[in-house]
């Protein structure tokens, strides 16, 4: 019989934190059901009402600022030192996207072109009930980048959030509520698989948007095609995302910003660095300096402020990225990183420590297949034609960064511009990576997914647009062609002078009168 309850285990010392219990079936449609009713009642509240929640939402939430790093180590083992970065980051990602809701909800208007006597706009309505399926690795920032624009456009939201983080999503609609957003608008619901797969099958659900992983994604919409209907999806998936140092590169700075990101969050983001190529002339130099960096890391507990790297989510995880290095080697990659540096990371643990791989190759998974760790493998490339060709080749693409002193040498932010063309990715960065700015649009190509999130296209995906054509005018106008009507019955001789006269008149006639008119001339 299927479990009931789930438990959430923290990672770095593999004790269980919190229980929840999953609802019945029964109660599962009571809560859509209260999910359904209450979209209804929040549709009709004024936009400008809705907005002043959102403010007061991010207020409440910074006001938990002190306690979410604490509480988000000891549930999915990040740093407590980096948990700040996660207030910070769903502060300006909301601010951001209650910033822009006005005009992006508003009726678009077509008054430039409306005929005499009508009126004609386009509405964004809600699509109704939303499910939000959140991930473990950034809860607060992967589950605002929806819940909060969704519930702005007038939807209602069921969250979903990951076993490994369930507090997160309390915390989160904890913060709503208090700012008045009326019961039932936004709900948490800690589910099964199977009982997520009846909320994606609902026909009472309308749209589901869902982070995670390509296995799950392929789930969720399989199982959203087989619901009744017609449901929207989002899939925001992995990632095995590039970066490509050019030959006029600063290593001053690239550097230590592509260590950071390969190995913040111990590489557990879907947008990581998890691969590099480096021009030839840069190589040697560039390995050496991020070997360097990369010893100097303190992997330990994560509830000690000084560790700057903790453990991956589980015993799993760990058991399949140390695969994944010893796999590389035995197809010919190097290890630079002596593992004696990190003694804590031992077999059967979830320490798992730092490494940079060479001699590698895209035969290797660890150049092909996301690896959501502390690792990267660095190549050598000898022009931009050869990175661009190497960065492409994988079935991921949602983000690639290259780095070029574009700042010096104006030829370089026009080779840059060149490469974005030519990558299959949904964003590509320069001199920077791993980073979500609200007013792009957060989207992937290839496995990494489907849909949009921030940006003002965050908002198009949730609502739908409803056409409005008003003909506000009904009654004939009969002067122009009673005027014509009246020369053409008349006599040939003024039909033929009316028509010289005021030839504006009749061409600008309904065709089917124009007929006539010509009738009652040629008949003459």
């Amino acid at each position: 019989m299927m479990s009931s309850i789930q438990t959430t285990i923290t990672p770095h010392n593999q004790q269980p934190y919190v229980h929840r219990t999953y609802p019945t079936q029964e109660q599962l449609d009571g809560i859509i059901t209260n999910a359904v009713e209450a979209q209804k009642k929040w549709a009709q509240v004024p936009l400008a009402e809705r907005i002043a929640i959102g403010h007061k939402f991010i207020e409440n939430f910074k006001l938990m600022q002190d306690e979410i790093p604490l509480d988000l180590t000891l549930q999915m083992g990040r740093p407590v030192s980096q948990g700040a970065g996660e207030v910070r980051g769903l502060v300006e990602r909301a601010e951001y996207m209650l910033s822009i809701s006005e005009s992006q909800l508003e009726d678009v208007q077509l008054t430039d072109t409306d005929k005499s006597g009508f009126r004609r706009f386009i509405k964004r309505v809600p699509l109704g009930v939303v499910f939000v399926i959140a991930p473990w690795n950034y809860p607060y920032l992967t589950s605002i980048n929806s819940v909060l624009p969704a519930i702005i456009a007038g939807n209602t939201v069921l969250l979903k959030p990951s076993p490994q983080t369930p507090v997160t999503a309390e915390r989160l609609v904890d913060a709503l509520i208090k700012a008045g957003l009326p019961k039932d608008v936004v709900q948490v619901t800690h589910l099964s698989v199977e009982l997520a797969r009846y909320v994606v099958r609902s026909p009472r659900v309308e749209f589901v948007s869902f982070t995670g992983s390509v296995k799950g994604g392929r789930v969720v919409g399989r199982t959203a095609a087989e619901g009744e209907g017609f449901k929207g999806v989002a899939l925001e998936l992995g990632g095995k995302d590039p970066a490509y140092v050019r030959e006029d590169a600063d290593l001053n700075y690239t550097v230590a910003e592509l260590v950071d990101g390969a190995f913040f969050n111990s590489g557990q983001s879907c947008c990581a660095i998890e691969r590099i190529y480096v021009h030839e002339s840069l190589y040697d130099e560039f390995v050496k300096r991020f070997v360097e960096i990369t010893q100097t890391y303190r992997l330990g507990d994560p509830t000690n402020p000084s560790t700057n790297l903790g453990p991956v989510v589980s015993l799993a995880s760990a058991v399949r990225i140390r695969k994944q290095i010893d796999d590389a080697v035995a197809a010919g990659a190097k290890k630079l990183v002596p593992e004696e540096l990190f003694p804590i990371a031992r077999p059967g643990t979830t320490y798992v420590a730092p490494q940079v791989l060479v001699d590698v190759d895209h035969s290797m998974d660890v150049m092909k297949e996301e690896s959501f760790g502390p690792i990267v493998g660095i190549m050598k490339v000898f022009s931009d034609e050869e990175a661009l060709a190497l960065m492409n080749d994988s079935p991921y693409g949602l983000t690639a960064s290259i780095w070029t002193n574009a700042e010096k040498n104006p030829a370089s932010e026009k080779a840059f511009l060149s490469l974005a063309d030519g990558l299959e990715t949904g964003t590509v960065f320069l001199n920077r990576c791993d980073y979500l700015d609200p007013a792009l649009a957060w989207t992937g190509a290839k496995d990494s997914g489907r849909g949009v999130s921030l940006s003002k296209f965050g908002y198009h995906q949730l609502t739908r647009a409803k056409s409005v054509h008003m003909k506000i005018k009904t009654t004939k106008q009969i002067g122009l062609f009673s005027r014509c009507f009246i020369h053409c019955s008349s006599n040939e001789d003024s039909a033929h002078l009316f028509l010289l006269n005021h030839p504006s008149d009749c061409h600008s006639l309904d065709p089917k009168d124009q007929l006539t008119c010509n009738t009652k001339i040629q008949a003459k």
